[in-house]
């Protein structure tokens, strides 16, 4: 019995237990579109490549189990390159499968060539093309294992245009079974009871939790070790919501003096990279005693010196910790002067937020924005947030309490992700937890990379909430007298300045077009009633398009997270 080239793909890849693809088809990957779809994988035709690839690799943090993206070859494997790179650095299972031309063309100047697999190396922890038929799903077990094993990351198949429609016998196939779960490494005893002496030791501690933790699901052994030990505890953005952040221990309200006083700092999944400013001073003590907990071998000691390595599962090490301090019976005293000082700055930050959001002037600034959008939204939504200061600022004003329910730019400070990550995390949210709703809060900057993902959600009537916060640019922007002021000096071209965009842009009118309903705000009255219907409205896609002070900032160096540069 014959089985195309398409067949295998779609056959290899159920499986693995791989349920999701996103793409754009066209030659050579029609096929294998239509082949996952005769096996029960989900399709999701995307409008861009680079969205795709998102939208896959979202997919991969929020189940445990890559996403596939199917492209075409040349250009639309290409596209695909920002979507890898995001996902290998921060760590998420991907896999790509990208057609390419037909290989009695190479080197001919065959249509859409290009070396795809040496090109895929840069981004991949594999990159891949399978020599015959016969090996496809080997290869495929090995990119799916690869992805999810050790630090996880995005893999590459390469598939030449004439393997599609070719056929072979089945008898000749290599078929293997679905490859077996992550193995969960623990660490050394000796490392574990080194860790615990230092924290017991400490006067100062801080737990960081890092997006490695969500990964690991080791949400319930870090809340027990958290009121164990009575722990000061700091989220980083996509961490929020492994312990709620209405945990009294949480001091993300603080998060500047908790770093800069630390004296002993646990990082649970996270990195010393630029997010936690490389653990150095100015920033941190400079005898501060890291203990670093991580999967990755590679990642200990980098830019600190650590007092104690802990190479494993974050869940199956955190809870090696637990034990450990189950036998020693420590807690940190909760009237320590540590307390008092993170509790005294928590108390300060969180009453001037509240100031700036109860401001009355019109038009709105962001922070009375995310306080009406943190009144209505869902306690259990999944929010997907980019922007500059509309991520900075929905970070530390919306709450999250639940784990991996907060997707944002990432590790990689990626533009353009919302609107795939958006989509992807509401099919999930259809087959596991179904009512869960997702809200995606997009600068309107950011909103421009993928903004005709609208579409896609319209098409497969995924019940999004969009909300644009409109401040006609990318930082800040121009209102429309300025700008009509503006254009009276000649060109745009030449004198309206890089980061303003159109004023007034109704955004909303591109969900609307799709039969999704749009919203069009500016004064907090409107806010709320939009907010209201969407929610309520349970079916359809909504967004609501907020218009706040162009010259409206995030309060000076409240949370020093990014300086300009590092946009």
């Amino acid at each position: 019995e014959a089985v195309s080239g398409a067949q295998l793909i779609a056959q290899a890849l159920r499986a693995q237990n791989i349920e999701y693809m996103f793409g754009i088809v066209g030659i050579p990957v029609t096929e294998i579109a239509i082949a996952a779809q005769a096996v029960g994988i989900k399709y999701v035709g995307m409008r861009n490549e680079q969205a795709a690839c998102y939208a896959a690799s979202a997919v991969g943090y929020l189940t445990g189990r890559p996403g596939v993206c199917l492209v075409v070859s040349g250009p639309g494997f290409l596209h695909t390159l920002g979507g890898m790179a995001n996902a290998t650095i921060n760590c998420w299972p991907l896999i790509v499968i990208g057609g390419s031309s037909d290989r009695n063309q190479e080197t001919m100047g065959a249509f859409q060539e290009f070396p795809q697999v040496e090109a895929g190396r840069l981004y991949n922890k594999l990159s891949v093309r399978p020599s015959s038929l016969e090996v496809i799903p080997a290869v495929i077990e090995k990119a799916v294992r690869t992805s999810m094993y050790g630090r996880p990351g995005s893999c590459y198949i390469d598939i030449p245009g004439d393997f599609v429609n070719l056929q072979v016998n089945k008898s000749s196939v290599k078929y293997t079974e679905c490859c077996l779960p992550p193995p969960i490494s623990l660490a050394e005893h000796s490392a574990v009871s080194k860790a615990a002496s230092v924290i017991a030791f400490s006067q100062q501690p801080l737990l960081i939790i890092g997006k490695g933790a969500a990964y690991s699901h080791a949400e319930n052994n870090i809340r027990k070790l958290v009121d164990l030990c009575g722990l000061p505890f700091l989220p980083t953005p996509m961490a929020k919501g492994v312990v709620p952040d209405n945990h009294p221990n949480c001091v993300a309200a603080a998060r500047s003096t908790a770093l800069q006083h630390a004296d002993v700092i646990i990082l649970l999944g996270a990195r010393l990279n630029w997010i936690l400013h490389f653990g150095l001073p100015p920033r941190y003590r400079q005898d501060v005693k890291v203990i670093q907990i991580d999967i990755c071998a590679e990642e200990l000691g980098n830019n600190v010196r650590p007092s104690a390595t802990l190479l494993g599962d974050i869940n199956a090490v955190t809870e090696q910790l637990l034990e450990e301090f189950n036998r020693r019976s420590w807690k940190y005293p909760s009237n320590s002067e540590w307390w008092q000082k993170l509790r005294e700055k928590i108390k300060n930050n969180e009453e001037r937020s509240k100031g700036l959001a109860l401001q009355k002037s019109l038009p709105m600034n962001y922070y009375t924005v995310f306080h009406h959008i943190r009144e209505l939204i869902p306690k259990d939504c999944i929010l997907v947030s980019e922007g500059a200061n509309t991520m900075d600022i929905g970070r530390t004003m919306l709450p999250n309490f639940y784990p991996r329910q907060r997707l944002d730019a990432g590790t990689f400070g990626t533009m353009g992700v919302g609107l795939g990550f958006a989509i992807a995390a509401a099919m999930v949210a259809r087959d596991r937890t179904p009512g869960r709703r997702v809200v995606c809060i997009e600068g309107d900057s950011a909103f421009g990379f993928s903004g005709m993902e609208v579409e896609t959600i319209c098409r497969y009537n995924l019940p999004i909430l969009i909300i644009v916060v409109n401040n006609n640019g990318i930082y800040t922007g121009l209102d429309a007298n300025s700008w009509e002021e503006m254009l009276k000096f000649g060109d745009p071209a030449t004198c309206v300045p890089p980061v303003s965009l159109l004023p007034n842009a109704h955004y909303e009118k591109i969900m609307s077009a799709f039969g999704g309903k749009g919203y069009f705000v500016k004064t907090p009255e409107e806010l709320q009633n939009a907010l209201k219907a969407s929610v309520t409205d349970k079916q359809t896609p909504s967004l609501i398009n907020v218009m706040i002070d162009p010259q409206s900032e995030r309060k000076k160096q409240e949370f020093p997270w990014l300086t300009r540069s590092n946009l």
